[in-house]
C-alpha cells in the first residue's frame, strides 16, 4: 500500500510519506524536524528526521500506509523581529497532504506565542486542538480527460459544492452538499439542460473558518481561507460523513469524472494569495511554523509584520522558490491526478508581486506558469485585483495565456440597464469583447481574454440586483458595515419583496435583459448559480459567512421561475448554435466586400442609420448592432471558412418604448425574431422587412436573424 507521492516529489517543501516510507520536510532556518504519527486513540509517536540536504530534512520510516494520521514539529529560533516562528510545541500540517482530517479548536493553544507576551514562544502542545494530515492511497489510473472546449465556446457556471445540492430533492439525502451529490445525475441534469459547458467551483481546497466567525455562530461558507492546497475540503465529502477519512480524494476525482462524462469542464477557484493562518496574531497550523519567511511576504523594514495585499493579514510569497514550487506542484496535481480543466485565481495580482511590491505580469509566477507543460495548457482565469495598493486594480494587465474576470464589463452593463447616460461607447466595447482593454497587438489576446459577468458570489444575486438599492447584511453580525456599498443596482421602485405586479414584471424584464446581454456578448460568459431561477439572498451582498438557506440553492424556485429558466436555456442554445456570438477574434469594422459598406459589425441608430461620431456622444440609451455571419475571420478546426447567419441585436435601455427602423436592404431584406426579452420566455414570432418600424419595449433586447 502506497501514498500518491512518488519518491522525492515532495522534497522541495513540506513533508509527505512516500511509497517506500521516506519522509521529507523543508525548513530553511529550522534546526530539526520531527515526524509525528498518530494512532486511532490519539497516541503520538515522534520520529526525528535524521538527514538534511540543504533545506530538506528527511528520513526513512517503514510501514506507513493509507489512513495514517501524521504531522510535523520543527525546532528552531523563535524571533519574530526576524520573521522566525519555529515552535516544536505546535503540530504542523503537511503542505503537501492529500487529505486532512479534523478541525481547528481555536484558543491560545493554537497560537505560537504567549498571549500576554507575544515575543515569547508558547509551550502549550497544540496537537489536541488541530487537524491531522492523512496518508492516502495512490489513484492508480490517469484522470478522465475533460471535453476540452475552446474558451470562445465556453459558458461557465459558478457554484458552491455544498450549496448547490444541499436542498436538491433529486439528490439522495446522504449525498446532499457533497462532491458525490454534485456528481449525481439529478444535479448534472440541471447543468446540462441549462446549456453551460463548465462549472467554476468556489474553493474546494481544505480550509478552516476564522475564529471570530465561529464566535458568532457563523463560518467561512465560501471557503477563501485555505490551509491545504492539495487536499479536497473534507466537509464536502460523503465519504467523510460515512466515517471514512481520506475518502474525499477518490470522491472528488469521481465527481470530476462524472462531470466530464456529461460534457462539463471543472474550473477550480484557487486561493494562492493567502492562507488561513492570518496575520501575526493568527494561529500556527502549517506554513508559519515550517518556514514563515519563505511562505509569507514580510516587511523588509520590520520582518515581524506581514505585507498584506489580500485583506486577510498575510500574503503568500510566490517570489520564494520553495513557495513557488509548492504552488506549481499543486496546480499540476489537480490537473494530472484529479482531472480538473483550469483555474480561477483569487486576488491574482498578489501572485505577481515580488520584492518591490509592484504587480509585475512578468514575475516569476507568471513566467513559470507560461513555461509549464501541464499548467500552461489549461484554462487560466485571473481575478485581476487585490487590495491596498495603487496598482491593485489590474484589469487588462495579465499575460497572453490568461483570461480575466472583467470588472469593467460588470460595472458598465449594470449602469447601462439602470439607464445611466453617456455609456454607449463603453457599452459597445463590452459587447464586443472589450477590445479597448485586451486587443494589444504585441501579445495577440482574443475576446476570450474577457470573462464577462454581471453577478458572482461576491455581491448581489441577479434577482437582488433588480430588487435592492442597498445592501442588507445584518445577518452577518457586523451591523451592515461589511460588503460593498457600490452595487450599481436598482430596485425598480420598491426596496425588497413586493406584491406590486408592475414592479415584479419590470424586475423580471430587467433580469432577462441582463442575461441576454451577458450570453450574447463576445468573450466568455459566467453565470452565477441560481440566477436562472431567481435565487435571492434577501439583499445580502456579502454572504460569505452564511452556510444556511440564505446561500443554498432553493430548488423549489425551478417551479415558480419556469419561464426564466426556459429563457436562459433558449439564449444559451442560440449562442451554442451560432458562431457569430462566439468570435475568436476582435471585430475590425471595415467593409468585407469591395465597394460595399456592409462590415463585420455595424452600429445603428433607432432610425436604422449607421451611427455617426455625433451619435456616439449624443447620450443615446438605445442602439442596434449588426453582426455579419459572413465575416467571421477564424476558420474551424479543419481550417475551413466559418459562415453563419447574420443577426441584428436591438438594445433599449430607456424607461419607455422606442420605435426602431430596420436598416436598408444592404443588410437584409427580411428579419425573423429569435429572442425578445419583453417576452417572459424570450419567444417571439416577429417577422419584419427592411425599412419596417417595430416597437422595442422599455429596458429590453430584441434579437433578429437575417432570413432573406
Amino acid at each position: 500500500m502506497t501514498t500518491p507521492v512518488l519518491p522525492g516529489r515532495a522534497a522541495p517543501l513540506g513533508a509527505t510519506p512516500d511509497p517506500d516510507g521516506t519522509n521529507f520536510a523543508v525548513s530553511s532556518n529550522g534546526d530539526a524536524v520531527t515526524l509525528c504519527l498518530f494512532d486511532a486513540d490519539g497516541g503520538e509517536t515522534r520520529i526525528a528526521l535524521p538527514e538534511r540536504d540543504g533545506d530538506i530534512h528527511h528520513g526513512y520510516v517503514p510501514g506507513v500506509g493509507p489512513g495514517q494520521a501524521y504531522g510535523f514539529r520543527v525546532n528552531g529560533p523563535f524571533d519574530r523581529s526576524r520573521g522566525l516562528c519555529y515552535n516544536p510545541a505546535k503540530l504542523l500540517l503537511d503542505p503537501y497532504a492529500r487529505a486532512i482530517h479534523g478541525d481547528v479548536r481555536f484558543g491560545p493553544e493554537v497560537l505560537g506565542y504567549i498571549v500576554e507576551n507575544p515575543s515569547a514562544p508558547s509551550a502549550v502542545d497544540s496537537a489536541p486542538f488541530v487537524p491531522r494530515s492523512l496518508v492516502t492511497a495512490a489513484t492508480g489510473r490517469p484522470a478522465r480527460p475533460g471535453p476540452g472546449y475552446e474558451l470562445a465556446d465556453t459558458v461557465l457556471y459558478e457554484l458552491h459544492v455544498r450549496g448547490f445540492t444541499r436542498n436538491h430533492p433529486g439528490v439522495p439525502e446522504a449525498l446532499r452538499g457533497t462532491y458525490a451529490g454534485l456528481a449525481h445525475e439529478a444535479a448534472i441534469a440541471h447543468l446540462v439542460d441549462l446549456g453551460v459547458t463548465g462549472v467554476e467551483l468556489l474553493p474546494v481546497h481544505h480550509n478552516v473558518p476564522e475564529s471570530f466567525l465561529l464566535e458568532r455562530g457563523l463560518t467561512n461558507y465560501w471557503g477563501y481561507n485555505t490551509i491545504g492546497f492539495f487536499a479536497p475540503h473534507a466537509a464536502y465529502s460523503a465519504e467523510m460523513r460515512a466515517g471514512r477519512p481520506g475518502g474525499q480524494v477518490a470522491e472528488f476525482r469521481a465527481m470530476v469524472d462524472a462531470l466530464h462524462a456529461a460534457g462539463l469542464e471543472v474550473i477550480l477557484d484557487v486561493v494562492f494569495n493567502h492562507t488561513a493562518e492570518g496575520g501575526p496574531g493568527g494561529p500556527t497550523l502549517c506554513f508559519r511554523g515550517l518556514d514563515n519567511a519563505a511562505y509569507y511576504r514580510l516587511d523588509p523594514a520590520d520582518p515581524s509584520r506581514y505585507l498584506d495585499t489580500t485583506g486577510t493579514g498575510n500574503s503568500v510569497n510566490t517570489a520564494d522558490a520553495t513557495t513557488l514550487r509548492m504552488v506549481m506542484d499543486s496546480l499540476r496535481y489537480w490537473v494530472t491526478e484529479m482531472g480538473v480543466d483550469g483555474y480561477r485565481f483569487d486576488l491574482a495580482p498578489t501572485l505577481g508581486r515580488e520584492a518591490d511590491d509592484r504587480f509585475d505580469p512578468f514575475s516569476a509566477f507568471f513566467d513559470v506558469v507560461g513555461q509549464d507543460p501541464v499548467v500552461s495548457q489549461v484554462k487560466l482565469i485571473a481575478e485581476p485585483w487585490d487590495v491596498g495598493r495603487y496598482d491593485s486594480y489590474g484589469v487588462g494587465r495579465f499575460p497572453p495565456l490568461w483570461s480575466e474576470w472583467n470588472g469593467r464589463y460588470r460595472d458598465t452593463t449594470r449602469d447601462w440597464w439602470r439607464s445611466h447616460s453617456g455609456l454607449l461607447p463603453d457599452f459597445a466595447s463590452r459587447l464586443c469583447g472589450s477590445a479597448d482593454i485586451y486587443d494589444r497587438p504585441e501579445d495577440g489576446r482574443r475576446p476570450s481574454a474577457s470573462v464577462n459577468f454581471v453577478t458572482v458570489h461576491d455581491g448581489f444575486t441577479l434577482a437582488d440586483l433588480v430588487s435592492y438599492n442597498d445592501k442588507h447584511n445584518e445577518a452577518n453580525g457586523e451591523d451592515n458595515r461589511d460588503g460593498t456599498d457600490d452595487n450599481r443596482s436598482w430596485n425598480c421602485g420598491v426596496e425588497g419583496p413586493t406584491d406590486d405586479a408592475e414592479v415584479r414584471a419590470l424586475r423580471a424584464r430587467q433580469q432577462r435583459a441582463f442575461l441576454a446581454t451577458l450570453l450574447l456578448s463576445a468573450g466568455v460568459p459566467l453565470l452565477l448559480g441560481g440566477d436562472e431561477i431567481g435565487r435571492t439572498q434577501l439583499g445580502n451582498n456579502n454572504a460569505y459567512c452564511q452556510d444556511s438557506p440564505l446561500s443554498w440553492m432553493d430548488w423549489s424556485r425551478c417551479e415558480s421561475h419556469t419561464e426564466l429558466l426556459t429563457f436562459v436555456r433558449t439564449v444559451t442554445d442560440l449562442r451554442r448554435r451560432h458562431p457569430a456570438f462566439r468570435r475568436r477574434r476582435f471585430f475590425n469594422g471595415t467593409p468585407i466586400r469591395t465597394g460595399e459598406q456592409v462590415r463585420d459589425i455595424a452600429w445603428l441608430t433607432s432610425a436604422g442609420h449607421e451611427m455617426t461620431p455625433e451619435d456616439w456622444n449624443s447620450g443615446f440609451k438605445s442602439v442596434g448592432v449588426f453582426l455579419n455571419g459572413e465575416a467571421i475571420p477564424s476558420p474551424n478546426d479543419r481550417g475551413e471558412r466559418v459562415v453563419d447567419d447574420s443577426f441584428l441585436l436591438c438594445f433599449n435601455a430607456h424607461g419607455r418604448p422606442i420605435d426602431f427602423v430596420t436598416p436598408d436592404p444592404g443588410y437584409a431584406l427580411e428579419w425573423t425574431g429569435e429572442i425578445d426579452t419583453a417576452s417572459a420566455t424570450g419567444a417571439t414570432d416577429l417577422v419584419v422587412k427592411s425599412g419596417d418600424t417595430l416597437t422595442l419595449e422599455a429596458r429590453s433586447v430584441l434579437v433578429l436573424r437575417k432570413t432573406a
